[in-house]
């Protein structure tokens, strides 16, 4: 049974197809990623499974039992916030308590819980602190301890590490995923970021303009795109035209290769012309024109650097060349 499912779900806003018939089953235990730009209505799928918001059409099952009718407080789900949403007049061991306040628990049996909770998220020691005496990873911790704290069995995560610096952002990654290992429960992760869905996620859905565009691990997601939608979202790729594929390889469709997978050699199928270089320390990007296209290439700093304005040869491994739909939706 499938931890959540819509079974084509729509949310629509007057005129505006927020959600557009979504079809997605989330597996129990799984860390699962909706990635997609602002307005791809990511967001709103997870206000759908928090009860936040109610689909125009469509169900919505948790763990099999049908929640449009039920308010988010019974729905076996909670949510962290990327604004954390700390009460600030509360200490740390009262705010991750208060739903268990609001539950009727008694004072002794929810701090007890709530200090519980503080350890797994390496707070121990924290609860008589203030939210304005933390900083701002310490803060997201406390707001994860707060929804775990009520034993949810999925937790929503919208966009929490966004308010983060880069560093504290890739250590809460790693803490996030190790976790929900531990934990075993469901995770739901919203983000526009790929690198934070690439690298936690067992499985992303990219989403665009409604509607899920394409679902997969997140190796079949990077190297394996099914439409340029996704190639040219997640992460950088080369997206060719189809008349350049069709010469290339006979077939009359898009393509895609990754930059990583681009090679200078003294002879290849594509010649380009050096556009433009940028040290970016273990690599230095290579722009290229060919044939009308805008390519990019990653070089190691032990390859040998053409110049600008140098007429180069390009190749890559047959499977490197990944051939995709012209449609954008999944299944289209």
């Amino acid at each position: 049974m499938p931890a959540v499912s819509f079974d084509h779900v729509s949310r629509h806003f007057g005129a505006v197809k927020a959600v557009d018939d979504v079809i997605l089953d989330i597996a129990e235990g799984e860390f699962f990623a909706m990635l997609g730009p602002s307005g791809s209505g990511k967001t709103t799928c997870l206000r759908l499974i928090a009860g936040f918001e109610r689909p125009t059409g469509g169900d919505i099952r948790i763990f099999g039992e049908p929640v449009a009718d039920l308010p988010p407080y019974k729905r076996q789900v909670n949510t962290v916030f990327q604004d954390y949403a700390l009460f600030p007049h509360l200490n740390v061991r009262d705010n991750v308590a208060y739903g268990l306040m609001i539950a009727g628990r008694g004072k002794r049996e929810r701090h007890a819980e709530a200090e519980a909770a503080l350890e797994m998220v390496r707070l121990g020691g924290y609860g008589s602190r203030k939210p304005s005496e933390l900083s701002g990873g310490q803060r997201q911790r406390v707001a994860l301890a707060r929804a775990l704290v009520n034993k949810p069995r999925v937790l929503l995560l919208d966009e929490p590490l966004g308010a983060l610096d880069l560093k504290l952002r890739e250590q809460m990654q790693e803490e996030l995923k190790t976790l929900q290992r531990q934990l075993g429960i469901t995770f739901v992760f919203v983000t526009h970021d790929q690198g934070e869905a690439l690298s936690m996620a067992d499985r992303v859905a990219v989403f665009n303009e409604g509607k899920i565009i394409q679902v997969g691990s997140p190796e079949d997601i990077y190297f394996r795109p099914e439409v340029p939608f996704v190639a040219d979202f997640v992460g950088s790729s080369n997206v060719l035209p189809e008349a350049l594929v069709a010469r290339l390889t006979g077939e009359t469709c898009p393509a895609a290769i990754r930059p990583e997978r681009l090679r200078l050699a003294s002879e290849g199928p594509l010649k380009a012309r050096v556009t433009g270089l940028s040290f970016l320390g273990l690599s230095t990007r290579v722009s290229f024109e060919a044939e009308g296209t805008r390519l990019t290439a990653l070089l190691p700093q032990d390859v040998a650097r053409p110049r600008e304005g140098d007429e180069v040869a390009l190749s890559w491994a047959a499977e490197d060349l990944h051939l995709m739909r012209a449609g954008q939706r999944a299944g289209a």
